[in-house]
């Protein structure tokens, strides 16, 4: 599966987030051709502030490998991993993170960011994960804009 195809997913995902009042993030995780998970924000309606779109996806793709690590696997998200989320899929031992929009972008979108980039993440914790940014970068960036025209939806 090429990144984009696996980054359309996550787009598709943050978008029936949006839908169901989410906030405006998408994560989905492949190992070859086989999609193990993809998974969207759901902070809200399960009132857990861990229920982030990566940590859903790991949770989902692990389940279904039977595994609890995730070796081989590339990993789409429509947002720069957080902190939080950055380590997890470290520890999750993914291989390659591939994302769009940058959290800037997620700040400059309301959302309360730390401003601890993932590449220092992986950087300062001498993680082998691999980073590649601005994949379907514009698509991503413009879940911001949907997510805001959508009534009654709140940042955090």
């Amino acid at each position: 599966m090429t990144p984009e195809a696996l980054m359309q997913l996550a787009i598709d995902a943050a978008q029936a987030g949006i839908a169901s009042g989410q906030s405006p993030f998408g994560c989905a995780i492949a190992v070859g051709d086989r999609v193990l998970a993809c998974e969207r924000n759901a902070v809200l309606e399960t009132v857990d502030i861990t229920a982030h779109a990566e940590i859903n996806a790991i949770r989902t793709a692990c389940r279904n490998r039977g595994d609890i690590f995730l070796s081989g696997a590339i990993v789409a998200t429509t947002c720069e991993p957080c902190p939080m989320c950055m380590a997890a899929l470290h520890w999750a031992r993914v291989d390659t993170v591939y994302y769009g929009a940058s959290i800037a972008d997620a700040t400059g979108g309301g959302f309360n960011e730390l401003t601890l980039s993932a590449a220092d993440v992986v950087r300062l914790g001498k993680s082998p994960v691999r980073l590649v940014s601005g994949i379907l970068a514009e698509d991503c960036r413009r879940l911001f804009d949907l997510w805001k025209q959508t009534p009654g939806t709140k940042a955090y």
